[in-house]
């Protein structure tokens, strides 16, 4: 997932694009609306971290422009302003969230986890191949070479996540989220089902691979 942040204050802008990379994400920096709206032109992102107050083009003008287009692109805005009105102004501009400075860094990523599981941009609908991989949700099988591996409703459900997110790192507050919901649960149960999977591929000899991005989580690499 490529995410842009747009904000002029370079040391606070260093310091979220880090986080947010710790995280999984890709990130492209700007430092004005203009140079924001430019990148968003060049190359799709998923998401955008925008701070409301910056010289040659401000946060609300980028925003309102981005709207004019007819873009349903996720924003969260950044602001130094914590009045009402200020809030207003934003979320009137086209805004989904609002987050005042200084905020927490572990906030704003789980802002950012619940507007793209809200745009539904974790899983696109109708992937369910991957490289020498096919993935049967009615059977929950998964497949490779002519043969099939059963797997549990809870493994077909985090190999799902992969194959429809392959390349991208997957962070595991977003799979434990995706695939145990509310339940609580260890966090190594993650670990558990990822060696469960990485067992059928090698029974399958899948030239596929489940790679550990340490610290942050995991990715499916097609073979």
């Amino acid at each position: 997932m490529r995410l842009l942040l747009v904000e002029d204050d370079n040391s606070l802008s260093m310091a979220v694009a880090y986080h947010l990379h710790k995280a999984g994400f890709e990130v492209t920096r700007r430092a004005d609306g203009r140079g924001g709206l430019e990148a968003l032109e060049e190359r799709h992102h998923d998401l955008v971290v925008l701070d409301r107050m910056m010289p040659v083009m401000s946060g609300d003008e980028m925003l309102r422009r981005l709207r004019k287009a007819h873009s349903d692109l996720p924003v969260i805005m950044l602001t130094a302003m914590d009045g009402v009105s200020d809030r207003v102004i934003g979320l009137n501009a086209g805004a989904d969230d609002y987050l005042v400075k200084p905020f927490a860094m572990e906030e704003l990523i789980a802002r950012v986890y619940a507007l793209l599981r809200r745009k539904s941009r974790w899983t696109p609908p109708d992937a369910l191949r991957a490289g020498d991989l096919e993935l049967n949700m009615d059977r929950l099988a998964l497949c490779c070479k002519g043969q099939d591996a059963s797997l549990s409703p809870r493994e077909a459900a985090l190999m799902e996540l992969l194959i429809t997110n392959k390349g991208q790192v997957l962070p595991r507050e977003v799979l434990l989220d995706r695939v145990w919901g509310d339940n609580i649960v260890e966090d190594g149960n993650l670990d558990i089902y990822i060696h469960f999977l990485r067992k059928h591929l090698r029974v399958l000899k899948s030239a596929s691979r489940i790679e550990t991005m340490r610290g942050v989580g995991y990715r499916l690499a097609a073979g």
